[in-house]
């Protein structure tokens, strides 16, 4: 799978990059973790500071255009973000956090 960077935007107010990018695979779309992953590993970002919010491949073709946010840090991620995109992007709460959920 390669990822190219169409665009990226700076948001310093909220700590991250936003990243337009297109990736050719030879199989089905790549899963969102993979990609992620992978982004990740092209921007020297750990995964936990990458979030996949879109992929979109046309039917029939071997291209994908997405979109991602990248933070400065994963507490960042974790404070901006709606908790349904850090679940699909396997960015868990702090541990403290998670326990004060499985207590209400």
């Amino acid at each position: 799978m390669d990822i190219d960077i169409i665009a990226e935007e700076e948001n310093p107010m909220l700590h991250r990059t936003d990243v337009r990018f297109e990736m050719t695979h030879d199989e089905a779309t790549p899963s969102r973790l993979s990609v992620r992953d992978s982004l990740a590993a092209k921007l020297n970002k750990d995964a936990g500071e990458v979030v996949v919010h879109e992929l979109d491949t046309k039917f029939g073709m071997r291209k994908t255009v997405g979109y991602a946010k990248v933070y400065d840090d994963a507490e960042y991620a974790r404070d901006v973000e709606q908790d349904h995109m850090l679940e699909r992007n396997k960015i868990v709460a702090e541990d403290g956090e998670a326990e004060e959920a499985e207590e209400a």
